[in-house]
């Protein structure tokens, strides 16, 4: 529902959260491909991206453990929230910027909502970021967060929340389009900056979360800059790494402000792309050096840093663990734990989807890494997790890992793919076999109703069993068993030899019994394979091959 043009509230900065984090996820390999600045290291855009999946789920987490009720969150709690996630998930140079800018904003927004609150938000954002950077360089994100807090600016006296973050939106546009004249590399490339690009595509969630319209210009495209060829893009990468320091140190620090005054002196000494954010004993450092022991050293005698990260610039020379990887694994994503005793029995990494709260894109690129192989398959299992799936399968490349993420969007497309999978073949076999069979596969499932709400079948009521097919609602049911019978039975209507049954952690035996009995009488050449494990609150996942 569209807030009104002075409303900007503890929803509003929820609707931010998500639309921003969607956005970028369309986004994210697009700006990845034009980043050749500070480093050509192509992922400005999986970094934004993480960043801002990080500030989501802090404020996610804020509504989740508020009280139920007409009442949300307060705004204040809201924004600090996401400063917070920001400030705490923000990975390489261009979001440890975007998490000053969130964090300069909260600052005032915490305040207040009003048109002149936004205004000063965003003119204390593009301070806090200039601060935070050792050396500034124009023709980067910090003149685009620059140019959109002076366009701010210039609606004073206007009491639209709308029309300053339209204003904010469309000055970063424009200064957007001048980045490739102001900073040479970007010139020779033929691109804008790519931080600056991630900026507006978060800015344009803004204005949408604020006026409930998608700004009239849309997604950003340069009418006149040439888009960065291949051929370019790899030479980019080949020389940018070369030409400054091996390595990219990002960890979190508690320490004081003296403490990091004196840090921030000895790191500029060490090497470049400086930038430390935060406040109140808590502190997100990044820096480009050649030695990467020194710089953590310099953490340890500032305070205590930890959640340490050290990327080597070229990947082909990162240094793989003592024990040789295996060539091939697959890490799925399961909604309980039964199913992940049986996926890994065979040779799986799982990672488990609890309850409200499926995995982040770290959670992935860990399990990727346990996983100790040069080639994994990813099955995310879950349509919503796409983008988090992309973002860390693309973190993992820069890693050296040869990653392919087949989209499975149900936990029974994910059994069927791991059925087929065989690590002896050839990579690019074994992901095409795995596909094909993940699609083959059809999926439902069981739910229940919640509450009074319309859908595809008509209208449930609180309580009854939903009986959804390829995620939409196909049946609405009294009971489980009866409502099972008639998901498979349309299901069926369209063919099939296997069915499926993954029943969850409260479901009886009896209810398989059951369901195996009426397939083997109404469905004679269709066999049926029984698993536990599905997770809380799901009665029953259906596939049929």
């Amino acid at each position: 529902m569209p807030q009104t043009a002075d409303d900007m509230d503890a929803v509003a900065v929820r609707t931010w959260c998500s639309l921003a984090l969607e956005a970028l996820g369309r986004e994210r390999a697009a700006i990845d491909a034009i980043n050749v600045y500070p480093v050509a290291d192509g992922d400005t855009g999986t970094n934004l991206y993480l960043t801002v999946e990080s500030a989501a789920g802090a404020v996610e987490a804020v509504f989740a453990g508020h009280e139920t009720g007409a009442s949300v969150p307060a705004l204040a709690d809201a924004v600090r929230a996401m400063a917070h996630g920001a400030l705490i998930g923000a990975r390489g140079n261009s979001g440890t910027i975007l998490a000053q800018l969130l964090r300069g904003m909260a600052g005032v927004l915490a305040d207040g909502h009003d048109a002149d609150h936004l205004r000063l938000a965003l003119t204390r954002a593009a301070t806090a970021a200039r601060q935070a950077v050792a050396h500034p360089v124009e023709g980067t994100v910090l003149t685009v967060a620059t140019a959109a807090a002076e366009a701010a600016g210039r609606t004073a006296g206007d009491p639209s929340a709308q029309a300053v973050v339209q204003a904010a939106y469309e000055g970063a546009r424009t200064a957007l389009d001048e980045t490739p004249g102001q900073l040479a590399v970007l010139g020779r490339a033929g691109v804008v900056d790519a931080g600056g690009r991630g900026l507006v595509t978060v800015l344009e969630a803004l204005v949408e979360a604020v006026s409930g319209e998608t700004p009239e210009h849309g997604i950003w495209v340069a009418p006149d800059i040439a888009p960065v060829t291949t051929a370019a893009a790899e030479d980019c990468a080949a020389r940018g790494p070369q030409d400054g320091p091996a390595f990219e140190v990002i960890y979190l620090l508690e320490a004081g402000d003296d403490a990091v005054d004196r840090l921030r002196t000895r790191l500029d000494g060490l090497g470049d792309s400086l930038v430390v954010v935060g406040g109140d004993g808590l502190w997100n450092v990044h820096v480009h050096v050649d030695d990467a022991g020194a710089a953590v050293e310099a953490g340890v005698e500032a305070g205590r840093p930890y959640r340490i990260r050290i990327t080597h610039f070229g990947a082909d020379r990162v240094h793989l663990p003592h024990s040789e990887p295996s060539q091939r694994g697959v890490v799925v994503v399961v909604p309980g734990p039964g199913l992940s005793g049986l996926c890994s029995e065979a040779g799986a990494t799982t990672v488990l989807a609890r309850p409200g709260e499926p995995p982040a894109s770290g959670e992935l690129v860990d399990a990727i890494r346990r996983a100790h192989a040069r080639e994994v398959v990813l099955l995310p299992n879950d349509a919503e997790l796409r983008h988090t799936a992309a973002a860390a399968a693309e973190q993992a490349r820069t890693e050296g890992i040869r990653v392919a993420l087949i989209p499975t969007r149900a936990a029974v497309q994910g059994i069927a793919a791991l059925a087929v999978h065989e690590p002896d073949r050839s990579f690019d076999e074994d992901v095409v076999a795995m596909t094909a069979a993940a699609g083959a596969t059809r999926y439902g499932e069981l739910a229940v109703a919640e509450r009074q709400s319309w859908t595809m079948a008509g209208i449930c009521q609180a309580g009854d069993i939903l009986g959804l097919i390829e995620g939409d609602v196909a049946v609405i049911g009294e009971d489980v068993p009866s409502t099972a019978r008639a998901v498979i039975d349309r299901m069926l209507a369209a063919g099939g030899e296997l069915v499926t049954l993954v029943l969850g952690e409260d479901v009886p035996d009896a209810l398989a019994d059951a369901l195996e009995e009426h397939v083997r009488e109404g469905y004679l050449a269709v066999d049926t394979v029984v698993y536990r494990g599905g997770g809380q609150g799901t009665p029953l996942l259906i596939g049929v091959e």
